[in-house]
Protein backbone atom coordinates (compact mmCIF):
# COMPACT_ATOMS: atom_id res chain seq x y z
CA UNK A 1 0.00 0.00 0.00
CA UNK A 2 1.37 3.43 -0.91
CA UNK A 3 0.21 7.03 -0.93
CA UNK A 4 2.54 9.18 -3.00
CA UNK A 5 2.55 12.97 -3.05
CA UNK A 6 4.27 14.52 -6.04
CA UNK A 7 5.10 18.24 -6.03
CA UNK A 8 1.71 19.11 -4.58
CA UNK A 9 1.07 22.86 -4.70
CA UNK A 10 -1.81 25.17 -3.83
CA UNK A 11 -1.97 28.89 -4.58
CA UNK A 12 -4.59 31.37 -3.38
CA UNK A 13 -3.93 34.33 -5.63
CA UNK A 14 -0.38 35.40 -4.85
CA UNK A 15 -0.29 33.41 -1.61
CA UNK A 16 1.35 29.98 -1.71
CA UNK A 17 -0.34 27.79 0.91
CA UNK A 18 1.41 24.53 -0.06
CA UNK A 19 4.64 24.66 -2.02
CA UNK A 20 5.73 21.61 -4.08
CA UNK A 21 5.36 19.04 -1.31
CA UNK A 22 6.55 15.52 -2.16
CA UNK A 23 6.53 12.38 0.01
CA UNK A 24 5.93 8.65 -0.23
CA UNK A 25 3.91 7.07 2.58
CA UNK A 26 3.46 3.38 3.37
CA UNK A 27 1.69 1.73 6.33
CA UNK A 28 2.39 3.45 9.65
CA UNK A 29 1.67 6.63 11.59
CA UNK A 30 2.84 9.91 10.10
CA UNK A 31 2.85 13.02 12.26
CA UNK A 32 2.40 16.25 10.31
CA UNK A 33 3.75 18.90 12.63
CA UNK A 34 3.78 22.65 12.22
CA UNK A 35 2.57 25.94 13.64
CA UNK A 36 -0.92 27.20 12.83
CA UNK A 37 -0.87 28.61 9.29
CA UNK A 38 1.95 26.33 8.11
CA UNK A 39 -0.26 24.78 5.42
CA UNK A 40 -1.17 21.51 7.15
CA UNK A 41 -4.94 21.71 6.68
CA UNK A 42 -4.63 22.75 3.03
CA UNK A 43 -2.32 19.80 2.39
CA UNK A 44 -4.66 17.35 4.12
CA UNK A 45 -7.68 18.62 2.19
CA UNK A 46 -5.80 17.99 -1.04
CA UNK A 47 -4.81 14.50 0.15
CA UNK A 48 -8.54 13.85 0.68
CA UNK A 49 -9.43 15.16 -2.80
CA UNK A 50 -11.65 17.80 -1.20
CA UNK A 51 -9.47 20.61 -2.51
CA UNK A 52 -8.08 20.66 -6.04
CA UNK A 53 -4.34 21.37 -6.19
CA UNK A 54 -2.92 24.13 -8.34
CA UNK A 55 -0.37 21.61 -9.55
CA UNK A 56 1.07 18.24 -8.61
CA UNK A 57 -0.79 15.05 -7.81
CA UNK A 58 -1.65 12.48 -5.17
CA UNK A 59 -1.55 8.81 -6.11
CA UNK A 60 -2.87 5.81 -4.18
CA UNK A 61 -1.27 2.52 -5.19
CA UNK A 62 -0.14 4.16 -8.42
CA UNK A 63 -3.52 5.67 -9.38
CA UNK A 64 -4.27 9.39 -9.44
CA UNK A 65 -6.82 9.92 -6.64
CA UNK A 66 -8.53 12.71 -8.64
CA UNK A 67 -9.54 10.14 -11.24
CA UNK A 68 -10.44 7.40 -8.74
CA UNK A 69 -13.58 9.17 -7.48
CA UNK A 70 -15.66 6.94 -5.23
CA UNK A 71 -13.06 4.18 -5.25
CA UNK A 72 -10.70 6.48 -3.33
CA UNK A 73 -13.41 7.64 -0.91
CA UNK A 74 -14.12 3.97 -0.15
CA UNK A 75 -10.59 3.55 1.29
CA UNK A 76 -10.40 6.99 2.93
CA UNK A 77 -11.33 8.14 6.44
CA UNK A 78 -11.13 11.84 7.27
CA UNK A 79 -11.64 13.96 10.36
CA UNK A 80 -11.52 17.68 9.50
CA UNK A 81 -10.41 20.21 12.07
CA UNK A 82 -14.03 21.32 12.53
CA UNK A 83 -16.24 18.41 11.55
CA UNK A 84 -19.92 19.00 10.93
CA UNK A 85 -22.63 17.13 12.80
CA UNK A 86 -26.38 17.37 13.40
CA UNK A 87 -26.80 18.45 17.04
CA UNK A 88 -30.25 16.87 17.40
CA UNK A 89 -28.99 13.44 16.29
CA UNK A 90 -27.87 10.96 18.90
CA UNK A 91 -24.35 9.58 18.57
CA UNK A 92 -25.67 6.30 17.19
CA UNK A 93 -28.06 8.02 14.75
CA UNK A 94 -25.27 10.23 13.43
CA UNK A 95 -22.92 7.29 12.87
CA UNK A 96 -25.64 5.29 11.10
CA UNK A 97 -26.32 8.34 8.92
CA UNK A 98 -22.63 8.67 7.96
CA UNK A 99 -22.44 4.91 7.36
CA UNK A 100 -25.34 5.23 4.88
CA UNK A 101 -23.59 8.10 3.11
CA UNK A 102 -20.48 5.94 2.82
CA UNK A 103 -22.51 3.08 1.35
CA UNK A 104 -21.83 0.68 4.20
CA UNK A 105 -24.42 -2.16 4.21
CA UNK A 106 -26.92 -1.82 7.05
CA UNK A 107 -26.10 -5.14 8.71
CA UNK A 108 -22.38 -4.36 8.69
CA UNK A 109 -23.02 -0.76 9.81
CA UNK A 110 -24.83 -1.94 12.94
CA UNK A 111 -21.91 -4.06 14.05
CA UNK A 112 -19.34 -1.38 13.19
CA UNK A 113 -21.22 1.43 14.95
CA UNK A 114 -21.53 -0.64 18.14
CA UNK A 115 -17.84 -1.55 17.95
CA UNK A 116 -16.71 2.06 17.53
CA UNK A 117 -18.99 3.41 20.26
CA UNK A 118 -17.39 0.95 22.67
CA UNK A 119 -13.87 1.56 21.37
CA UNK A 120 -14.18 5.32 21.88
CA UNK A 121 -15.99 5.06 25.23
CA UNK A 122 -19.26 6.41 23.86
CA UNK A 123 -21.48 3.34 24.33
CA UNK A 124 -23.05 4.78 27.49
CA UNK A 125 -24.17 7.92 25.59
CA UNK A 126 -25.04 6.24 22.28
CA UNK A 127 -28.68 7.36 22.52
CA UNK A 128 -28.04 10.87 23.78
CA UNK A 129 -28.11 13.91 21.51
CA UNK A 130 -24.74 15.20 20.36
CA UNK A 131 -25.68 18.77 21.37
CA UNK A 132 -25.49 17.65 25.02
CA UNK A 133 -21.92 16.34 24.65
CA UNK A 134 -18.73 17.92 25.91
CA UNK A 135 -16.13 19.05 23.37
CA UNK A 136 -14.09 15.90 23.92
CA UNK A 137 -17.10 13.63 23.42
CA UNK A 138 -18.01 15.40 20.18
CA UNK A 139 -14.45 14.95 18.98
CA UNK A 140 -14.64 11.23 19.71
CA UNK A 141 -17.80 11.02 17.61
CA UNK A 142 -15.81 12.66 14.81
CA UNK A 143 -13.03 10.11 15.16
CA UNK A 144 -15.61 7.30 15.10
CA UNK A 145 -17.15 8.53 11.84
CA UNK A 146 -13.68 8.66 10.25
CA UNK A 147 -13.15 4.99 11.18
CA UNK A 148 -16.55 3.68 10.05
CA UNK A 149 -15.41 2.21 6.73
CA UNK A 150 -12.22 0.73 8.22
CA UNK A 151 -10.20 3.00 5.90
CA UNK A 152 -6.84 2.10 4.45
CA UNK A 153 -5.89 5.79 4.55
CA UNK A 154 -6.92 7.62 7.74
CA UNK A 155 -6.36 11.39 7.82
CA UNK A 156 -6.97 13.27 11.07
CA UNK A 157 -6.67 17.05 11.36
CA UNK A 158 -6.02 18.11 14.98
CA UNK A 159 -7.82 15.03 16.36
CA UNK A 160 -6.83 15.62 20.01
CA UNK A 161 -8.49 19.04 20.14
CA UNK A 162 -10.78 19.07 23.17
CA UNK A 163 -9.60 15.71 24.50
CA UNK A 164 -8.43 15.40 28.09
CA UNK A 165 -5.08 13.68 28.84
CA UNK A 166 -6.71 10.28 29.40
CA UNK A 167 -8.63 10.52 26.11
CA UNK A 168 -5.47 11.55 24.24
CA UNK A 169 -3.64 8.47 25.52
CA UNK A 170 -6.57 6.26 24.48
CA UNK A 171 -6.55 7.78 20.99
CA UNK A 172 -2.79 7.39 20.62
CA UNK A 173 -3.04 3.72 21.56
CA UNK A 174 -5.95 3.20 19.17
CA UNK A 175 -4.05 4.80 16.25
CA UNK A 176 -0.86 2.85 16.98
CA UNK A 177 -2.79 -0.41 16.88
CA UNK A 178 -4.82 0.59 13.82
CA UNK A 179 -1.78 1.60 11.77
CA UNK A 180 -0.29 -1.89 11.63
CA UNK A 181 -1.29 -2.24 7.97
CA UNK A 182 -2.88 1.15 7.31
CA UNK A 183 -1.65 4.65 6.50
CA UNK A 184 -2.47 7.09 9.31
CA UNK A 185 -1.70 10.79 8.94
CA UNK A 186 -2.07 12.87 12.09
CA UNK A 187 -1.85 16.66 11.76
CA UNK A 188 -1.19 18.76 14.85
CA UNK A 189 0.78 21.63 16.31
CA UNK A 190 1.17 19.72 19.60
CA UNK A 191 4.55 17.96 19.62
CA UNK A 192 3.65 15.39 22.29
CA UNK A 193 0.77 14.11 20.14
CA UNK A 194 3.19 12.82 17.50
CA UNK A 195 6.27 12.17 19.62
CA UNK A 196 4.68 9.16 21.33
CA UNK A 197 3.31 7.31 18.28
CA UNK A 198 4.60 8.66 14.95
CA UNK A 199 6.84 6.35 12.92
CA UNK A 200 7.79 9.34 10.77
CA UNK A 201 7.42 13.04 11.50
CA UNK A 202 6.96 15.59 8.73
CA UNK A 203 7.65 19.14 9.90
CA UNK A 204 5.92 21.80 7.83
CA UNK A 205 6.58 25.52 7.65
CA UNK A 206 5.40 28.14 5.15
CA UNK A 207 3.84 25.48 2.95
CA UNK A 208 6.94 23.29 2.71
CA UNK A 209 8.13 20.10 4.38
CA UNK A 210 11.36 21.30 5.98
CA UNK A 211 12.20 18.18 8.01
CA UNK A 212 11.29 14.53 7.71
CA UNK A 213 12.34 11.48 9.71
CA UNK A 214 11.82 9.34 12.79
CA UNK A 215 11.60 11.10 16.15
CA UNK A 216 15.10 10.07 17.37
CA UNK A 217 16.60 11.10 14.04
CA UNK A 218 15.06 14.59 14.16
CA UNK A 219 16.03 15.04 17.80
CA UNK A 220 19.65 14.12 17.02
CA UNK A 221 19.82 16.97 14.51
CA UNK A 222 19.93 19.45 17.40
CA UNK A 223 22.38 17.52 19.57
CA UNK A 224 24.82 20.00 21.11
CA UNK A 225 22.26 22.81 20.99
CA UNK A 226 20.22 21.97 24.12
CA UNK A 227 21.36 23.11 27.56
CA UNK A 228 20.24 23.35 31.15
CA UNK A 229 21.26 26.34 33.21
CA UNK A 230 20.45 27.12 36.84
CA UNK A 231 20.02 30.82 37.58
CA UNK A 232 18.49 32.91 40.40
CA UNK A 233 14.77 33.54 39.94
CA UNK A 234 15.34 37.27 39.57
CA UNK A 235 17.40 36.64 36.41
CA UNK A 236 14.96 34.23 34.74
CA UNK A 237 13.10 36.89 32.72
CA UNK A 238 16.36 38.40 31.52
CA UNK A 239 17.49 35.01 30.19
CA UNK A 240 14.11 34.44 28.51
CA UNK A 241 14.57 37.68 26.59
CA UNK A 242 18.09 36.73 25.49
CA UNK A 243 17.69 33.10 24.37
CA UNK A 244 15.06 30.52 23.39
CA UNK A 245 13.88 28.86 26.61
CA UNK A 246 12.04 25.57 26.07
CA UNK A 247 10.86 25.37 29.67
CA UNK A 248 11.96 26.02 33.22
CA UNK A 249 11.37 24.60 36.65
CA UNK A 250 11.75 26.08 40.10
CA UNK A 251 14.32 24.77 42.57
CA UNK A 252 14.18 26.79 45.78
CA UNK A 253 15.33 30.33 45.04
CA UNK A 254 16.64 29.28 41.61
CA UNK A 255 15.17 28.39 38.24
CA UNK A 256 16.50 25.66 35.93
CA UNK A 257 16.19 26.83 32.32
CA UNK A 258 16.19 24.50 29.30
CA UNK A 259 17.82 26.58 26.61
CA UNK A 260 17.99 26.05 22.83
CA UNK A 261 21.22 27.59 21.53
CA UNK A 262 23.98 26.67 19.08
CA UNK A 263 26.49 28.17 21.49
CA UNK A 264 26.91 27.32 25.13
CA UNK A 265 24.95 30.12 26.84
CA UNK A 266 27.11 30.13 29.98
CA UNK A 267 30.10 28.33 31.46
CA UNK A 268 27.68 26.81 33.97
CA UNK A 269 25.32 25.43 31.30
CA UNK A 270 25.16 21.62 30.98
CA UNK A 271 24.48 19.87 27.66
CA UNK A 272 21.21 17.83 27.53
CA UNK A 273 19.83 14.96 25.49
CA UNK A 274 17.57 16.60 22.87
CA UNK A 275 13.90 15.77 22.29
CA UNK A 276 11.54 16.37 19.35
CA UNK A 277 10.17 19.36 21.25
CA UNK A 278 13.68 20.82 21.36
CA UNK A 279 14.12 20.27 17.62
CA UNK A 280 10.79 21.97 16.92
CA UNK A 281 11.75 25.00 19.00
CA UNK A 282 15.20 25.08 17.39
CA UNK A 283 13.71 25.52 13.93
CA UNK A 284 10.68 27.63 14.80
CA UNK A 285 11.56 29.54 17.98
CA UNK A 286 9.25 29.82 20.97
CA UNK A 287 6.98 32.55 19.56
CA UNK A 288 6.45 30.80 16.21
CA UNK A 289 5.83 27.41 17.82
CA UNK A 290 3.11 28.87 20.03
CA UNK A 291 1.15 30.53 17.19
Amino acid sequence: MELSIDRLTKHYGHKIAVDRVSATLGPGVYGLLGANGAGKTTLMRMLCSILEPTSGEVRFNGKDVASMGGAYRDVLGYLPQDFGYYPTYTAAEFLFYIAALKGIPKDHAGKRVKELLEMLDLAHVANKKIKTFSGGMKQRVGIAQALLNNPQVLILDEPTSGLDPKERVRLRNLLSEYAGNKIVILSTHIVSDVEAIADVVLVMNAGKIILQGAVPELARQVAGSVWELTVPKVLAREWQERVTVANYRHEGDNVVLRIISDERPSDEAVACEPTLDDAYLYYFGAEEALR
